[in-house]
């Protein structure tokens, strides 16, 4: 159980930084490319939002995976103690 505390983590803290990562890189782009003019400088810094935010969407999806993955193995779970519970009393009743 602990790896999952532990990749849980990282995962949140990938998000995390990323998202600064966006933020920041951005204001860079657009600072690094001001001298180039404001239409070209807000151009490279849309393009550099696009391309992080894909990567912050695929870190978002990953995560969700693993949330969906740990729901249908609880969901699995209380499913085979239903049917255990079922055969044991569709047992019973025809000893």
């Amino acid at each position: 159980m602990k790896s999952y505390n532990a990749r849980n983590s990282l995962l949140s803290f990938l998000i995390g930084a990323s998202w600064g990562f966006a933020i920041v890189g951005t204001w860079v782009t657009f600072q690094s490319f001001i001298f180039l003019g404001i239409i070209t400088a807000l151009l490279f810094s849309f393009l550099f939002l696009f391309i992080a935010l894909f990567l912050i969407v695929i870190l978002e999806n990953l995560s969700m995976a693993r949330d969906r993955h740990n729901e249908v193995l609880k969901q699995t779970a209380i499913l085979i103690e239903i049917r255990d519970a079922l055969n044991f009393n569709s047992s019973q009743a025809r000893e």
